[in-house]
């Protein structure tokens, strides 16, 4: 795990974060202090994937372990606050105690179970968080409601994509310059908007990729969650058309694919009403622009 640690303090350069935690011994320590050594150490990365995580999800996740350990202290009756190397179930039931009287939505409850095993595998005890069920958690409670599973594509349900698109474009250029865009790129709804249909062009060397990942020609950049930037190829003609309808829609070469009378705000503001107006919500035709992402 050290070649793809985060930048480090000066003081741990060339260190592993095994060789580093050993400087914060069990009962020595202060564990608050050694939880905020873990976070500084891994808090950046996806606890199964080999990427970053968003600054909102390691707010989030700072957030919940420092409650975590402050709250079953004070809440929850427990005498000593424990070292996160010497976690046990204990302490993982005397949470449980303290979230279940909040009612938490059950997306959360499964969010904060991510953050514990996340914990769990910075701690070398991959497998410590078990099922819901070992701490008195109802299936009903915790698990994610069936709807959430469900196809989110257009197809899916039943929509003609390519008849209700055009009825956008029609209606109003650049919220249908967008959704083509979100369909052949699989771009957010911000993203879409801010896009610069010129500015975001790239050629295969700008991407700074190897040879062997070279799938087109040209590329287009998007900068996404935590400000992480990926390219995508325009290796489609889906891609190739929906970046030609963007360029002819834009007033200059400089312009994203909001309306240039409108600040950021209004123009996403503008998209949501436009999609309101042809029904692409989930009330009314049981999709979102979102869904456009989900295998159109």
């Amino acid at each position: 795990m050290a070649q793809h640690d985060p930048a480090r303090r000066q003081e741990w350069a060339g260190q592993t974060p095994h060789q580093i935690l050993e400087r914060y011994r069990p009962g020595k320590a202060a564990p608050l202090k050694v939880l905020d050594v873990l976070l500084e150490l891994f808090n950046a990365k996806h606890t199964s994937l080999d990427k970053t995580v968003s600054h909102k999800t390691r707010h989030e996740r700072a957030q919940f372990l420092r409650r975590f350990f402050r709250d079953p202290n004070d809440k929850a009756g427990l005498k000593k606050l424990p070292d996160p190397r010497n976690l046990g179930q204990k302490h993982l039931r005397a949470m449980v105690q303290v979230l279940q009287p909040e009612h938490l939505a059950p997306a959360t409850i499964q969010t904060y179970l991510s953050f514990l095993r996340g914990l769990g595998m910075w701690t070398g005890k991959h497998g410590f968080v078990r099922e819901p069920a070992y701490y008195w958690l109802d299936v009903e409670q915790y698990q994610r409601h069936e709807s959430a599973q469900r196809d989110k594509s257009w197809s899916a349900q039943g929509v003609d994509i390519d008849a209700l698109v055009a009825k956008v474009c029609e209606y109003d250029r650049y919220v249908g310059a967008s959704l083509r865009l979100n369909r052949a790129m699989g771009l957010r709804r911000k993203e879409t908007v801010l896009f610069r249909p010129y500015e975001n062009v790239v050629s295969f060397a700008d991407t700074e990729s190897s040879h062997e990942e070279q799938t087109a020609e040209r590329y287009v950049w998007v900068k996404g969650k935590g400000g992480r930037i990926r390219h995508i190829p325009l290796d489609q003609p889906a891609r190739v058309d929906a970046l030609a309808f963007a360029q002819q829609v834009v007033s200059s070469r400089d312009a994203h694919m909001g309306d240039p009378a409108n600040d950021l705000k209004k123009n996403l503001r503008r998209f949501d009403y436009v999609l309101e107006k042809f029904g692409i919500t989930f009330k009314q035709l049981g999709v979102t622009a979102h869904g456009l992402r989900h295998r159109p």
